[in-house]
């Protein structure tokens, strides 16, 4: 009987050694594998940030081909009452159409400069004429050529708005861009 303890303590003992020593060997190796994940987990995350910014350039070309497009849509310039210089909010969308111009020298276009029927049809010519010169020099002074671009004044001839109310003065006094 005690033998058979003795046996059975024994055979105890070393099933427990041996749970004891595995479970050590496992302890020892699960160390490798989180520095394994640590080094591609920096790679992963300068990948990401790399995608990022990637991502970021896209969106920003987008948007600026976005607001390229818009400007070169925008084909009318509105001006204040008895005035030939145009407004300063026009400034940026009539450098897009300066550089679209300079980029493609075989483009041409016509400024239309009008006026509202206030004043003479001699003195409202004139200042169409003012108005579309104003933004011809612009457009060249931005990279255009003045031989990509024609002028003509319609004065009061041609209003956009019937009406002698001040919207439809508004409306009248602007030059247009056309394409021919």
């Amino acid at each position: 009987m005690k033998i058979s303890q003795i046996t059975k303590t024994a055979l105890l003992l070393i099933t427990f050694a041996s749970i004891v020593a595995c479970s050590s060997t496992s302890e020892e190796a699960a160390p490798a594998a989180p520095a394994a994940q640590s080094e591609s987990g920096v790679d992963a995350t300068t990948r990401r940030s790399q995608e990022l910014a990637a991502e970021r350039a896209a969106r920003e070309a987008a948007a600026e081909e976005r607001m390229r497009q818009a400007a070169l849509n925008t084909k009318i310039f509105y001006f204040d009452f008895d005035v030939a210089e145009f407004r300063q909010a026009d400034r940026d969308v009539l450098t897009f159409h300066a550089r679209d111009l300079a980029a493609n020298p075989s483009k041409r276009i016509r400024l239309e400069g009008h006026a509202d029927e206030r004043g003479t049809r001699e003195y409202n010519l004139a200042l169409g004429e003012r108005r579309a010169n104003g933004i011809l020099n612009y457009l060249v002074v931005n990279g255009a050529a003045r031989s990509q671009i024609e002028v003509v004044s319609y004065g009061e001839e041609r209003p956009a708005e019937r009406g002698q109310t001040e919207q439809a003065y508004q409306r009248n006094r602007r030059v247009e861009i056309v394409t021919p």
